[in-house]
């Protein structure tokens, strides 16, 4: 008997396995009770990103001021061969690589929901404020009360988080929130953070100013197992949820009567996306300062490769992190003098991206 006939039935067809759904046009996988919808051209884009993610990551492991092998850098991996490259391998280029992946990977799933829940392409944590709320916590901490590597990454994480609470709130009317209001309140309050950020920086010693700098120019240098550690344990918790609240998610970009009458309690699933992509965002910021654009292309190039709409949380990880990845293996090639703070690369590239847009657009 094959694996589809020893698969249970009910009501002629099987309970477990991918089977064809006449009415969405495409395959369904079934566990149980639980299905899923499967589309090639999603399944093979994010494919392609998986094995372009890959190959970035295996040149930025033989790459850089010690050139190595491919065997050296398995071997490295495995704790063997000579101890300066496994220290290399270990120590400094793995790390780095998994928090740029992760990085990437978690700003691109918070701005797909981001932009799902406010109906707008420029709905994403850079634009709307709360990255900036995030390094707003962080100068904070910094100028008023010492700089340390732990205390730098909480104030972020509670300034993306507080950022988020106010906008919500400012944003909300009439028990209803989300849409362009969102964005222009998140826009507003990101304006008014700016200012204080510039605020601190004037009245800083030079000492914590050029802390400032150089956290909020966005950096992977010297990021270790403790930023991978961190990132990954936040991914680990926040995506599960984010992926059960993602056909919900879908349906808000309906409209909210629309919402309404297929039975969603709208507000109380846009606040508890907000909250799980803002927390995301700002465990990310606390790891390598503000990185931006990351969160506004993903998902939209995503959207444009899937040809699909909804909130492909999945595909827009991996799209965010082979975006983060690349920028950095650039950043690291870049001959400028110095090293170049991947944050700066993103940006270049980002608003090349946005200008590319807005003219094909036009």
């Amino acid at each position: 008997m094959t694996a589809r006939g020893a698969a249970q039935m009910h009501d002629g067809e099987p309970r477990f396995g991918l089977v064809r759904d006449p009415l969405l046009r495409g395959r369904v996988l079934r566990a149980g009770p639980v299905s899923m919808r499967v589309d090639p051209r999603v399944l093979a884009v994010g494919g392609v990103l998986a094995l372009v993610a890959l190959a970035v990551g295996v040149v930025t492991l033989l790459t850089g001021t010690l050139e190595i092998s491919f065997a050296d850098v398995v071997a490295a991996l495995g704790g063997q061969g000579e101890e300066r490259v496994v220290r290399t391998v270990q120590g400094r280029r793995l790390p780095r690589l998994l928090t740029a992946l992760l990085v990437g990977g978690s700003l691109g799933v918070a701005g797909a929901v981001f932009q799902s829940i406010s109906r707008n392409a420029l709905g994403s944590p850079d634009i709307i404020g709360f990255t900036t709320g995030a390094a707003a916590g962080a100068v904070v901490q910094i100028v008023l009360f010492g700089g340390g590597v732990v205390e730098t990454a909480l104030a972020a994480i509670a300034g993306g988080v507080l950022t988020a609470l106010v906008v919500y709130a400012l944003a909300r009317k009439d028990g209803i929130s989300g849409g362009l209001r969102l964005v222009l309140v998140g826009i507003g309050v990101g304006a008014i953070l700016a200012v204080l950020i510039s605020f601190l920086m004037v009245r800083a010693d030079i000492t914590d100013a050029e802390s400032v700098q150089r956290w909020e120019a966005g950096s992977l240098v010297g990021r270790g197992w403790p930023h991978a550690v961190s990132v990954a344990v936040a991914a680990a918790i926040l995506l599960p949820a984010l992926m059960a609240l993602r056909r919900a998610v879908t349906y808000l970009e309906m409209g909210d009567d629309a919402a309404h009458a297929l039975g969603i309690p709208v507000e109380r699933y846009r606040f508890a996306a907000l909250v799980l992509a803002v927390a995301l965002t700002a465990v990310a910021v606390a790891a390598t300062g503000p990185i931006a654009f990351v969160a506004l292309a993903a998902p939209q190039v995503v959207a444009r490769l899937t040809r699909r709409g909804g909130v492909l949380l999945l595909p827009s990880f991996l799209m965010g992190a082979t975006l983060l990845a690349a920028a950095d293996l650039l950043s690291q090639r870049l001959d400028v003098g110095l090293r170049t703070p991947v944050g700066l690369v993103t940006s270049v590239l980002g608003g090349l991206y946005l200008i590319w847009l807005l003219a094909r657009r036009a």
